[in-house]
């Protein structure tokens, strides 16, 4: 029988190789790979008797704790789900400790016992940030240790509910090799922590850092391995900030919570549309459009710089809408209606820092780059919803009575939409139904 073969893994990414190598060629680390033992073969495994079949005979919900927090909770689907394992990540200063510390406080406040474990920052700093919030509650623990045998035993012995660990990078075990942050180190913690939850049926939060690429540091199992992952987002110079699901095994990933950061922590955002709207009017360059995040349909505003450009190849800036969609609009508005775009600068906004991908914003971006290059403002009341395609044709999208509601809710007066099969009877807002962008360009244009 062939010899198992010895694998060597880089314990800064997970990458893995027959042989040791000085320099790891993924992440470039060097000195990075530590001995893996093979795995063992098949007669040295003792077979356990197979699990118990079981029939579901009648359907189940979970359990949820209702932190109170109306944009956290909707995000995860209507509370933390009891025994659940959730991964919340973020750029530093965004604010993940100020909303886990807040969610404690609530939870705690209720009655229910919160240990919160930190791992890089002192009692009397985390003290000190509970009483700004205005967290004072019997039921709160609070503990700094970083060592994953101390964190489970101490949670063991403590009637909880929930443990939020900040953050899994820094905690580290004495069952394996690596300094705290590797990845054999993040893995058997974020293990550790799954396990005990598991046969707890105590929730459990881990906060993650992020790379530069904006994924959380680690290997990918961790997201793998976890029940919900939430990304808490947002420009640390505004004071707004976004926080979605981009997994979630109990609930959808489509919703997103609006927070605003102010000296008493974070406030949620009722009535979100109104953030991303500039309020200026008259000024060329801005179009607005409708936006679902989930059921939710947020008014944002787009915003749009064309101007000649003194390089070689024109520049491409975009910041809230994705690129590669973005220079398809900018190819279609070259060939579907003329406009010379290869000799200008395009520069693209969303307006409040939002993210979005929302295939009902390529006309609002469409309609935003062509105002700017003609140099005329939409008429004060306007609205733009629809998909373009590669022919210049306005396509139908999801929810469109649900975003012509919103719009008239938010005082619009015109709305221009792709055709439609329902009539839309709307009081107060004209509908202008369109098959091709160009009718909606020239219709601006002419000021109609």
């Amino acid at each position: 029988m062939a010899k198992a073969k010895v694998r060597y893994v880089c314990d800064v990414c997970g990458y893995e190789t027959l042989k040791w190598l000085g320099s790891c060629p993924q992440c470039g680390s060097w000195g990075s790979f530590i001995e893996k033992a093979p795995p063992l073969s098949l007669s040295s495994v003792s077979v356990k008797s197979p699990p118990t079949l079981q029939k579901i005979l009648e359907e189940e919900f979970e359990e949820r704790l209702v932190t109170g927090i109306g944009e956290f909770d909707r995000v995860l689907g209507g509370g933390i789900v009891k025994g659940s394992v959730c991964l919340l990540g973020g750029e530093p200063g965004i604010g993940k400790s100020t909303l886990l510390l807040q969610i404690a406080g609530k939870l705690s406040s209720d009655g229910k016992p919160v240990l919160y474990v930190s791992a890089e920052e002192s009692i009397k700093q985390v003290a000190s940030r509970a009483s700004r919030l205005g967290i004072n509650s019997d039921r709160f623990y609070l503990v700094s240790e970083n060592n994953i045998e101390t964190i489970i035993e101490t949670a063991k012995l403590s009637p909880i509910e929930l443990i939020i660990i900040d953050s899994i990078q820094t905690v580290q075990s004495d069952q394996v090799g690596g300094v705290p942050g590797s990845v054999s180190q993040v893995r058997e913690c974020a293990q550790r922590v799954f396990s005990f939850a598991k046969e707890e049926g105590i929730s459990a939060f881990m906060v993650g850092h992020v790379t530069k690429e904006g994924n959380i540091a680690g290997p990918k199992l961790l997201e793998h391995l976890v029940d919900v992952v939430l990304y808490f987002e947002g420009d640390k110079r505004t004071q707004y900030r976004t926080l979605r699901s981009v997994k979630n095994r109990y609930g959808s990933t489509l919703e997103v919570g609006i927070f605003e950061m102010t000296s008493k922590g974070l406030m949620e955002v009722k009535d979100p549309s109104a953030i991303f709207l500039s309020g200026l009017e008259g000024v060329s360059g801005a179009a607005i459009g409708v936006v679902m995040e989930g059921e939710r349909p947020l008014i944002i505003e787009v915003q749009a710089l064309v101007t000649p450009t003194f390089f070689p190849y024109p520049r491409r800036v975009v910041q809230g809408f994705d690129f590669n969609r973005f220079q398809l609009l900018v190819a279609v508005l070259e060939k579907r209606i003329g406009l010379p775009l290869g000799k200008y600068d395009v520069y693209l906004n969303i307006v409040g820092g939002l993210k979005t991908n929302d295939p009902a914003l390529d006309v609002p971006v469409c309609c935003a780059i062509f105002s700017s290059y003609k140099d005329i403002p939409f008429e004060s009341g306007s609205l733009f919803i629809g998909e373009v395609g590669l022919l210049g044709e306005v396509r139908p999208v999801s929810f469109m009575g649900m975003r012509l509601s919103e719009a008239q809710r938010q005082g619009f007066s015109r709305a221009y939409v792709p055709k439609m099969k329902e009539n839309m009877n709307l009081k107060d807002m004209k509908v202008y139904e369109v098959r091709f962008l160009k009718e909606i360009l020239d219709r601006v244009e002419r000021g109609v």
